[in-house]
Parts: structure tokens; sequence; C-alpha cells
């Protein structure tokens, strides 16, 4: 077992995470958190902190691709064209941006979530597009312009419409692929 997998130094990582991630979600920006405050609020010394991270921003870049590798993997899902589930993958990721919700929001500041969503999204766009038999027959959306508006959607279900649950944001998606 190396370092890495060792259950305390994951124990360790994911308290500094979330004390990342609870700091950053009361308004603090990532220049006005110090490696002090951020130990501090993980119970953890800071050579504790360095012996798992540099700085705060190598921690913040964990924290990010962790988040970006889940997302990366259920959009992946979505790719299949012939996958009969392709509504119940669209819900999983809407539930699994809904429970991660609140370390979105604190991460969007930085802009690399949306960032990568937009990516992630332009590419699962492209590819249906490019496997789709009936493409040929009627005009499409600009896949920038359907890619832009999809996220704006989630970005916005996430900050601003929870009163509307994943199911329903799921099937009005969906009414967008198939216009």
């Amino acid at each position: 077992m190396t370092y890495k997998e060792d259950p305390r130094a994951i124990r360790t990582q994911e308290m500094l995470k979330e004390a990342l991630l609870t700091l950053l979600q009361e308004g603090h920006s990532l220049h006005q958190i110090s490696i002090q405050k951020l130990t501090q609020r993980a119970n953890l010394n800071r050579t504790t902190f360095y012996l798992h991270y540099q700085n705060i921003n190598e921690l913040k870049e964990h924290l990010t691709n962790d988040i970006f590798q889940v997302l990366t993997d259920k959009i992946e899902n979505l790719t299949s064209t012939f996958d009969r589930n392709r509504q119940q993958h669209l819900l999983q990721l809407l539930d699994y941006l809904l429970e991660q919700r609140n370390h979105i929001l604190a991460l969007v500041q930085f802009e690399q979530i949306e960032k990568h969503l937009l990516l992630l999204m332009k590419d699962l766009i492209v590819v249906r597009r490019s496997n789709s038999k009936s493409i040929g027959r009627k005009v499409v959306v600009d896949p920038d312009v359907k890619t832009a508006s999809i996220v704006g959607i989630i970005m916005w279900w996430l900050k601003d419409g929870l009163h509307l649950d994943s199911t329903y944001i799921a099937e009005q998606i969906n009414l967008m692929y198939r216009s």
C-alpha cells in the first residue's frame, strides 16, 4: 500500500478538502484563506497539511480534479446514442450535481467547474450528433449554443431553481436534445 492509498492519508486529505470547501462556502476568497485558518478548521496542524500539499492552490486543484473526474465519468455514460437508459444517466448526473451543489457553487468562483462542464457537454453533443442517423433531415442548433444553454440551465437550477426536481430538469433537457 502506497502512502497515497493509506486510509489515514485519504481521510486527512478529505478533512482538508472539506475545510477548504467550508471556508469558501462561508464567503472567504482563496487568497483570504491561510494554511493556519484551513488547518484549524480541519482540526489538523500545519505540518500535516504540508505532508499532503505544497500550498492551498494545490489542495484546490485536487479538490476540483476529484469533482471533474466524477463529472467526466457521468457524462461519458450519456455518450451512447443507443443507450435506452439515457434519461436515467442524465438524472444520475443531475442528482450528483445536486448532491455536490454547495461544493460546486463554492468552486464556481474559479470558473474551472463551469468551463469543464461546458467542454464535457459540448463533447457529448458532438459525439451524439456524429453517431445520429437522423441528423441530415433537419436543421440543428449549433453545438456551442446548445452546450451553453444546457450548462446555463444546470447552473441556474443549482443556484436558483431548486424548487424544480432533477427529474423535471432532465425531462426539459431531453426536450432540448430532441429539438
